[in-house]
C-alpha cells in the first residue's frame, strides 16, 4: 500500500484533528476587532491584581481568549509531535532487533518495506510541523494587521522558535534508519574500489536544497548510501558534524577574484577545524583550480598543525626546521616528512608573498554519505550554513589581536554575519569511462528537490556579501531571488540621503534604499536577460532568467514535455505554478565563451557538409544542361541519370542546412537562458545519416539500372559477322 493511501485510510482523522485550529483563532480575532470597534478604544485591561480576588472568567476579552487558545494549540501540536516521534523510535528499535536476527535473509524485503514506511511517516510528520508552523505565522500576521494597537507577531514567533516541536533535532532517527538499510544491503563487507586507476572519470556537481526538502533528500540517499557517523555509539547519534573554515586573502581580494574568474592555478587557502568549541587540531588546506576542459583536475592538499602553532606559522616564525623536528619527535617517516615539508613551505611562502590574512569564516553542519570501501558515489549535504567576517568593523582585527580567527567573546553585528537560506548538496562521482551514474542518483537529480548551481563556493558567497567594498565583481548566483533576503539582511545601513519615503509617507526606508548601500559591482553574466526582472543588489542590472519550479512530490523522472522543439530535444519540463515559499528554480551556470564557440563550430561543420553536397548537386545540374544543349537528343538515358542524382542530393543538402540552423538556434537560446541541461541531440544526426544513406542507395540502384540498360542496348545493336569469316568458321 502506498504511503499516501496509508495515511488517508489509517491516520487521516488523527492528523486532521491535531492540525492548528486556524478558523477558531481567526474567529477570535474578528471578535476582538468587533469589541474594539464597539468600545472605540482599546479594551480595558487592569494593571493591578489581587491574590485574594478571583478574576471573572466571563469578563475575559476576546483577545485574551485568543492568546489562551493560541497557547493551547502550541501545546497540542507539541504533544502530538513528541508522541509520534516516540512511536517511531519504538518501531525503529523493534525493526533493528528484527534486522539483527535476520541471518538467513528471508525477511529482507519485508524489513526494507517497513524501514521505507517509517521514513515516509517521519517525512509526513515534518510536513505536519511545517504546515502548522506556517499557520502560526499567518494567524499572527493577521492579528497584527487587524489589531495594530497590540502587535505580537515578533514576540510570539521568537516564543515559537524555542518550542520542542520546532527546535527539536530528530536526526538520530535517520541515523538509525541508515544503519538498518546498511545492514540489509551488506555495506559492511566488500572489496575496495580502486578509483585511482586509469580510465575513471571524476565529476563534482553542487546543488541547492530547500530547508523543507532536506529530510526528504536525506531519506532518499540513505536508502542507497549509509550515513557516515562521526561519533559512533549511543542511541542519540547525530548525522552531521560541525565544520569551521577560515579563509585567507589580502586587501585586494586577490584569491577571491582568482577563484571567481576561474583563472588557471588560482588558489584558495583555508584553516579548518571540526566539532564545536575552541580548535585544537587544525588543517591547513590549499585548493588549486585547474581547467577541467583541458583534461586537468583541481587539486586539494592539506597538512595538520596544532592550534598553538597557527599564529607563528602565519607570521613566519614557525619555520620548516622546527616543524620537521616536531614530526620526527612524533615518529613520522622520512616520506611523510618530505611530503609535509613541501606543502608547508609553499603555503607559507604564498601567505608571506601575497600578504594573506584571515578574512571570512564559513560554519556549517555536514552530513556525509558513502560506502566505506567504495568511492564510486560520494554525497555531502551542508546545512545551517553561516558566513562570518573574521575582522570586526568596530574592533581589533585578527592580526592586531594576535589571533588567527575571530575572538568568540566579541558580539557579531548583523552586517558581519550572513546565514545562507538553503542546504548545499555536493555529488561526487568516480565512474569508469562510459559508465553512467546509478539510476537512483539520476532519480535524485531529476526529483525537483535540487537546483544545480555551477561552481558554487561558500567562500565566494561570504566574501561578496560581507565585503562589498573590497570585491570588484560578484558571482552570478547572487541574482537569485531565493538568496536576496539573506543578503539584504547583512547589507550595511544606507546613508541618510539615500533613505526613500515609504508609500505611506512615514519616511521609513524601503528595501531598495537599504540595499543601495551595497555598491553595484559588475556581474559575470552571459546571454539575454529580461529587463523587467530587477534585483536590488544590482542597481540597474537585471537578474538571471528565472524558471518556475517543478512541483516535486517524489523521486522519479518527469517525462512530460511541451513544445515541438522541447519535446523533440527533450530539454526541459513544462512550467508549473511555483509553490509558496519555493526557491527560484534556476539552472544558474557561469557560461564560458568556449561554450558559444563550440556551438558555432558545430553549426559551421554541418553547414560545410551541406554546402559541399549542394555544390556537387548544382554542378551536376549545370553540366547536364550543357550536355543536352550540345548533343541534341542523343544519350538521353545518361543525361537523365545525372539530373536524378543532382535532384536527390540537393534536397539532402537543404535538409542538412535546416537541421543545422534549428539546432544552433535551440542551443543558443538554452545557453543564453542559463537553463543548459541535456542539450545533446541523439536522434538528429542518426536521422540525417539515414537520409544520406538512403540517397546514396537510391543513386546506386539508379546507376546500376542505367548500366544494365546500356549493356542491353549494346548487345541488341551489335554488328553481324562478315561472310568470309562465317565461311571460314564453317570450314573449320
Amino acid at each position: 500500500m502506498k504511503f499516501g493511501k496509508y495515511l488517508e485510510s489509517k491516520q487521516r482523522v488523527e492528523w486532521r484533528t491535531n492540525y492548528l485550529d486556524y478558523k477558531g483563532l481567526k474567529d477570535l480575532i474578528k471578535e476582538a476587532v468587533a469589541e474594539t470597534e464597539r468600545s472605540g478604544t482599546v479594551t480595558f485591561s487592569p494593571r493591578t491584581t489581587s491574590l485574594s480576588v478571583l478574576r471573572a472568567g466571563s469578563l475575559k476579552p476576546a483577545e485574551e481568549r485568543f492568546f489562551e487558545k493560541l497557547e493551547y494549540e502550541v501545546g497540542k501540536i507539541n504533544k502530538f509531535t513528541v508522541d509520534n516521534v516516540s512511536t517511531l523510535k519504538k518501531r525503529l528499535k523493534q525493526l533493528r532487533e528484527r534486522t539483527a536476527s535476520n541471518k538467513d535473509g528471508k525477511e529482507t524485503e519485508e524489513l526494507l518495506q517497513e524501514a521505507k514506511l517509517i521514513g515516509d511517516e517521519f517525512l509526513a510528520l515534518e510536513k505536519f510541523v511545517n504546515l502548522n508552523y506556517l499557520g502560526f505565522h499567518k494567524i499572527l500576521k493577521k492579528h497584527d494587521k487587524l489589531l495594530p494597537h497590540a502587535p505580537c507577531q515578533q514576540f510570539y514567533i521568537a516564543h515559537l522558535h524555542h518550542q520542542p516541536w520546532v527546535q527539536g533535532n530528530y536526526s538520530d532517527l535517520l541515523v538509525q534508519l541508515s544503519n538498518i538499510y546498511s545492514q540489509l544491503r551488506g555495506d559492511t563487507s566488500g572489496t575496495k574500489n580502486e578509483d585511482s586507476a586509469q580510465g575513471f572519470v571524476r565529476s563534482t556537481t553542487k546543488y541547492w536544497v530547500r530547508t523543507t526538502d532536506v529530510s526528504a533528500v536525506k531519506h532518499h540517499i540513505l536508502q542507497h548510501l549509509p550515513v557516515f557517523q562521526y561519533n559512533v555509539g549511543g542511541e542519540d547519534q547525530q548525522d552531521s558534524q560541525l565544520i569551521n573554515s577560515v579563509y585567507l586573502d589580502n586587501s585586494s581580494m586577490e584569491l577571491y577574484h582568482g577563484r571567481l574568474d576561474k583563472r588557471p592555478n588560482a588558489i584558495a587557502v583555508r584553516i579548518r577545524w571540526y566539532d564545536q568549541g575552541e580548535p585544537k587540531l587544525c588543517f591547513v588546506e590549499r585548493k588549486t583550480h585547474r581547467e577541467s576542459w583541458k583534461g586537468e583536475e583541481s587539486v586539494k592538499e592539506r597538512f595538520m598543525l596544532p592550534e598553538s602553532k597557527m599564529v607563528p606559522y602565519l607570521e613566519g616564525e614557525y619555520t620548516i626546521d622546527q616543524a620537521q623536528a616536531d614530526l620526527r619527535a612524533k615518529g613520522k617517516t622520512d616520506a611523510e616528512i618530505a611530503k609535509f615539508s613541501k606543502l608547508f613551505t609553499e603555503v607559507q611562502q604564498q601567505i608571506d608573498s601575497k600578504q594573506l590574512r584571515p578574512m571570512i569564516r564559513t560554519q556549517y553542519l555536514r552530513t556525509a554519505f558513502q560506502v566505506p570501501f567504495d568511492a564510486t558515489v560520494r554525497i555531502s549535504l551542508d546545512t545551517n550554513l553561516t558566513m562570518i567576517k573574521e575582522n570586526p568593523d568596530d574592533g581589533p582585527s585578527c592580526t592586531v589581536a594576535g589571533r588567527w580567527y575571530r575572538d568568540p567573546t566579541l558580539p557579531i553585528p548583523r552586517t558581519e554575519i550572513t546565514r545562507f537560506p538553503h542546504g548545499v548538496l555536493e555529488v561526487k562521482l568516480s565512474l569508469p569511462e562510459g559508465q553512467k551514474a546509478p539510476e537512483w542518483v539520476q532519480d535524485l537529480l531529476d526529483s525537483g528537490y535540487l537546483t544545480e548551481v555551477h561552481k558554487f563556493s561558500k567562500f565566494i558567497h561570504g566574501s561578496a556579501t560581507l565585503l562589498p567594498d573590497l570585491v570588484q565583481a560578484v558571482p552570478y548566483w547572487v541574482d537569485d531571488e531565493s538568496v536576496r533576503p539573506s543578503m539584504l539582511q547583512s547589507a550595511p545601513a544606507p546613508p541618510s540621503h539615500a533613505l526613500l519615503p515609504s508609500p505611506s509617507g512615514a519616511g521609513a526606508p524601503t528595501a531598495i534604499a537599504a540595499a543601495a548601500a551595497l555598491q553595484p559591482k559588475p556581474r559575470r553574466r552571459t546571454g539575454n536577460d529580461d529587463d523587467h526582472l530587477r534585483h536590488p543588489l544590482l542597481g540597474d542590472q537585471p537578474t538571471l532568467q528565472l524558471l518556475p519550479p517543478r512541483d516535486a512530490v517524489g523521486f522519479g523522472r518527469d517525462k512530460k514535455r511541451k513544445g515541438l522543439l522541447d519535446w523533440y530535444f527533450n530539454s526541459r519540463t513544462p512550467p508549473q505554478k511555483p509553490r509558496e515559499g519555493a526557491m527560484a528554480r534556476t539552472m544558474p551556470m557561469r557560461i564560458e565563451p568556449k561554450t558559444f564557440f563550440a556551438n558555432e563550430r558545430t553549426f559551421l561543420s554541418w553547414l560545410h557538409m551541406a554546402v559541399t553536397l549542394g555544390s556537387i548537386a548544382a554542378a551536376l545540374l549545370g553540366f547536364a544542361g550543357v550536355a543536352q544543349r550540345g548533343e541534341g537528343a542523343g544519350h538521353k538515358v545518361a543525361d537523365n541519370l545525372v539530373e536524378v542524382i543532382a535532384l536527390i542530393l540537393l534536397p539532402v543538402a537543404v535538409l542538412m542546412c535546416a537541421y543545422a540552423l534549428t539546432v544552433f538556434v535551440w542551443r543558443s537560446r538554452a545557453i543564453a537562458k542559463k537553463s543548459v541541461g541535456y542539450i545533446d541531440d541523439r536522434w538528429g544526426p542518426l536521422g540525417l545519416a539515414g537520409v544520406v544513406a538512403l540517397a546514396l542507395t537510391a543513386i546506386l540502384i539508379i546507376s546500376i539500372a542505367d548500366f544494365v540498360d546500356q549493356l542491353k542496348a549494346q548487345h541488341t545493336h551489335a554488328p553481324a559477322p562478315a561472310p568470309s569469316d562465317w565461311l571460314l568458321s564453317r570450314a573449320l
